[in-house]
C-alpha cells in the first residue's frame, strides 16, 4: 500500500470511528441500560463532546483526519469541523442544527432519566464478565 492509499484508509478510519463517537454520545445512555458499567463512559463522551460544540473545543479525531487527508492528496476538514462536514446540510438541513442538537441533549437526558430509573427498581441487566455463567 502506497503512503497516500495508507493516509486515505487513516482518515476514512477516522471518519468512521468520530461518527462513532459521535452516534454513542447521542445513544450511549441507551446501552448503559444493559451494560449498566458504561454508563461512567458514556458521561464522559458526552461531556466532551457537549464541552466541544458549546465552548468550541477542537476535536483531536478531527485534527487527525485532516492530517491524514492533506497526507493523501486530499483537502483538509474545513475549519467548520465534522459534524458540519458530514451531516449538517447532509443527514439535516442547516436550518435544523439547533433542533437536532437540542433533540440529541434530549435523548441523552432521556437515557440517564431511564437509566436512574431502572436502577432504581433494580430492574439493569447486571453486567457479567466473559466466561461467567448464566
Amino acid at each position: 500500500m502506497g503512503s497516500a492509499a495508507f493516509y486515505g484508509a487513516l482518515a476514512d478510519a477516522t471518519a468512521v470511528s468520530h461518527l462513532a463517537f459521535v452516534l454513542y454520545v447521542a445513544l450511549g445512555g441507551f446501552l448503559a441500560w444493559h451494560w449498566p458499567r458504561t454508563i461512567a463512559l458514556h458521561l464522559t463522551a458526552v461531556v466532551w463532546g457537549f464541552t466541544g460544540l458549546l465552548v468550541g473545543i477542537d476535536c483531536p479525531l478531527t485534527h487527525l483526519e485532516s492530517w491524514a487527508r492533506v497526507h493523501a492528496g486530499q483537502s483538509p476538514l474545513p475549519s467548520s469541523g465534522f459534524i458540519a462536514h458530514y451531516l449538517t446540510g447532509v443527514v439535516y438541513p442547516e436550518s435544523a442544527a439547533g433542533t437536532v442538537q437540542t433533540l440529541v441533549a434530549l435523548g441523552v437526558l432521556a437515557s440517564w432519566v431511564g437509566y436512574v430509573t431502572l436502577r432504581v427498581r433494580g430492574s439493569l441487566v447486571p453486567s457479567r464478565p466473559r466466561g461467567a455463567g448464566p
